[in-house]
């Protein structure tokens, strides 16, 4: 039987997002419902609210969750209930705020319920947009130098990745002190804030950083999605990546600052607006 659920609406450009009734269908062929246990909120979402993305009111919001299976339809083989999926590069006006989502079993990659929902939700796009500038559109290889411009959500994550792949130096570079500090914890050997510096002075530091040679790979930390979906097949790497969390190789739960309730949405674009946090997560 159909579900009834509280998502989060955006009804008219610029205008504060609502919680709303939603109903969500049984699974057709092909199809699979899951019970979605964390939301992250993305940049993406107040960008539909403010019309950046198109003008095709209302947007039902929330694209990077992760949960377990409810139902499965007809000819879904590789899902059964109960299966702890990542809900992988949906639709970015998908609606996975709702705690019940549908979407096509392909959608879903089955992954090790040993990482918590907040955390592995956060491989469904931003991080995994960081990881995979620098594991596979960078290449980077051990002794490499790298230089990430912008150490938000993706930034961090490509820092991440930096350091996953053993890089030799990665200069964090930002005009944020607090985003900076944040880099650390990801790996960041150096910091530069660039707030004031010019083209030139910014390459100088990097240079005076990597012993005048320069970096090997730079990665402008903008998350383009036609980049991003390109760098990672999700049914190869995001299990390998989950592995890597809980033997402390990869810090995904640094990239969540706080965890909040589904009413609390419109604050959390807010906060993420000014820069006080990494990524807010709803959850369940």
């Amino acid at each position: 039987m159909p579900y009834e659920v509280q998502g989060v609406v955006s009804r008219a450009k610029g205008e504060p997002v609502s919680l709303e009734s939603v109903t969500v269908p049984d699974p057709g062929p092909g199809e699979a419902v899951v019970s979605v246990k964390a939301c992250g909120v993305r940049h993406t979402d107040p960008h539909y609210r403010e019309g950046g993305i198109n003008d095709g009111f209302p947007f039902l919001l929330g694209h990077e969750a992760t949960g377990f299976v409810e139902a499965v339809g007809d000819g879904v083989t590789d899902l059964d209930p109960g299966d702890y999926v990542i809900l992988n590069w949906p639709a970015l006006d998908a609606g996975a705020f709702p705690e019940k989502k549908l979407v096509h079993s392909g959608q879903c990659t089955k992954v090790d319920p040993a990482a918590e929902p907040a955390v592995a939700g956060l491989l469904g796009c931003g991080v995994m947009a960081g990881l995979g500038a620098a594991l596979n559109t960078g290449a980077v290889s051990s002794g490499d130098s790298v230089a990430v411009i912008g150490c938000g959500g993706v930034g961090d994550a490509a820092i991440a990745g930096a350091s996953l792949a053993c890089a030799k130096t990665i200069v964090a570079i930002d005009t944020d002190d607090r985003k900076l500090a944040w880099a650390k914890d990801f790996g960041a050997t150096h910091t530069l804030n660039s707030k004031g510096l010019s083209e030139d002075q910014v390459v100088e530091a990097i240079q005076e950083f990597t012993d005048s040679f320069g970096a090997d790979v730079v990665i402008d930390a903008v998350g383009r999605p036609q980049t991003w979906r390109q760098a990672f097949l999700p049914s190869r790497d995001f299990p390998m990546l989950i592995d890597l969390y809980p033997q402390g190789r990869l810090p995904l739960d640094k990239s969540v600052t706080e965890r909040i309730a589904l009413d609390g949405v419109e604050q959390g674009f807010e906060r993420m607006h000014h820069g006080d946090v990494l990524r807010s997560v709803v959850t369940w």
